[in-house]
């Protein structure tokens, strides 16, 4: 971890002004001091919206009346070329933790990773929730590079409250399984749940020792229909603060600017708090929904590569070749190895 304190950590969660514009220069700092003026940029395909469980911050929760959908094979991998042909150096496959998915094994995901690995030939992150071993065994050998899968909160008793049902120690052991499997692994934390700066602090320590070579923070949006609906959105400085405190705390690691949470015109203050990652760009009119906030400029074309590369060259910086971000997964991958042994 970097040089900062758990107390450190706290009094600069609460800064305001002069010492926050300082917490976000100094982070702008780690970024070019690693990655001089390049960007990442994902693409993303959330193909299934169907889930088992009844998250209390989802709007996608099982229980929740709404719309569902669940993409075929053909249009996922259409929709991955259309992204990789937009100039998006990864394809983040996330989904709803789908019964349908665990019934037959995972088959179609499998399928779809392969042929994104094979025809397309671009990285792939995959966000199905929580899988068995032996399906680790299986996506880590056709090459998936990235495992993601959210704790939102490392407070266990926050956690209960927020991901009903579900076991905080399984969750953490599948994504450490997918990294024992040589998988880059991806955690992430929901900011204006009820946490205190303490929370947050061990939040982002538990992110370094797990080794995670992906760490993002989304704040809170409130979904209609869940139980947590009534609750306020938290005020865009406190992500902020977070996101520049993993790159002071973790340089090397790649960092999301979400365009999930704010659309297109969030990006800008999330790469000046110093992240280096542009995720859920989606392509106009193609049926897909966000997360946090399921049709913010989804069809519009809001959230296009595009869009995103116009926004960072007017902060003088550019768009990461896949050949740059491929070549940048190896030198995590020898950290990664480095760190085990």
């Amino acid at each position: 971890m970097g040089i900062l304190t758990k107390e450190e950590i706290i009094s600069y969660l609460g800064s305001e002004g002069s010492e926050m514009e300082r917490l976000f220069a100094l982070a702008r700092a780690e970024r070019e001091r690693i990655f001089g003026n390049r960007i990442f940029m994902y693409g993303f395909v959330y193909f299934s919206t169907y889930c088992r469980n009844n998250c209390n911050f989802c709007y996608f929760r099982k229980s929740n009346d709404i719309d569902r959908y669940r993409k075929s094979k053909e249009e996922v991998l259409a929709i991955a070329k259309q992204l990789a042909e937009s100039g998006v150096n990864l394809i983040d496959l996330t989904m709803g933790e789908d019964a349908v998915y665990h019934y037959e094994e995972f088959q179609t995901v499998l399928d779809i990773v392969r042929e994104i690995k094979e025809d397309i030939g671009v990285p792939v992150m995959l966000s199905p929730g929580v899988i068995s071993n032996s399906l680790i065994d299986r996506f880590a050998g056709l090459g998936t590079d990235w495992y993601a899968l959210y704790q939102e909160t490392h407070n266990q008793e926050l956690f209960r409250k927020l991901r009903v049902d579900q076991d905080y120690h399984e969750r953490m052991a599948c994504k450490l399984y997918a990294k024992e499997k040589d998988m880059l692994i991806e955690e992430g934390l929901l900011a204006g749940i009820g946490e205190s700066f303490e929370d947050i602090a061990d939040s982002l320590m538990v992110m370094g020792e797990i080794g995670a070579s992906q760490v993002r923070v989304m704040s809170f949006v409130p979904q209609a229909g869940s139980p947590m609906e009534h609750m306020a959105t938290p005020d865009r400085d406190l992500e902020l603060k977070i996101i520049a405190l993993m790159r002071i705390l973790y340089p090397h690691t790649l960092i999301p600017a979400s365009l999930d949470i704010d659309g297109i015109k969030g990006l800008e203050s999330r790469i000046g708090a110093g992240a280096n990652v542009v995720t859920s760009i989606i392509p106009p009119r193609s049926g897909l929904m966000g997360v946090a906030q399921c049709k913010m400029d989804v069809d519009e074309g809001g959230r296009t590569a595009r869009e995103a590369v116009e926004i960072l060259r007017g902060m003088e910086l550019e768009a990461a070749s896949t050949a740059e971000y491929i070549d940048y997964l190896g030198q995590l991958r020898k950290m990664q190895s480095q760190a085990i042994n």
